[in-house]
């Protein structure tokens, strides 16, 4: 009786641990692509204003123009600028997540105290 006793203790401890972990698993994964999003968006909206800002140096947003050759040499440079903030914000994206692989995280959770309070049919 004590051996089964013993073994049900064991298999409580560890499902409680292992829940635990993939809690903290599951918290580390959203904060994750939570951050992740935050950071694609500013490189996207950092772009974005560059276009809006200086896009009719190289006719932006108008398909249809023909390209002179020095709005083609600010477009080409302006390509250029836009892969390498592209490139460098993934980098950032990468070490973050391996940064955050580094930490136990645990999401907070809310919890509430209702009082019971007994009623004239309770009573």
């Amino acid at each position: 009786m004590d051996d089964k006793y013993a073994e049900m203790l064991k298999e409580t401890i560890n499902y409680k641990v292992q829940r635990e972990e993939k809690k903290k698993q599951i918290a580390n994964d959203r904060l994750c692509k939570k951050i992740k999003k935050k950071i694609q968006t500013t490189m996207i909206g950092a772009l974005d204003v560059i276009e809006k800002q200086f896009g009719f140096l190289w006719s932006h947003g108008d398909k249809e123009k023909v390209l002179t050759p020095e709005q083609e040499m600010i477009k080409s440079l302006y390509e250029e600028a836009r892969a390498h903030i592209l490139d460098k914000g993934n980098t950032q994206i990468r070490n973050l997540e391996i940064e955050l692989n580094a930490y136990d995280i645990q999401a907070k959770k809310y919890t509430f105290n209702l009082p019971i309070v007994k009623g004239a049919e309770d009573e």
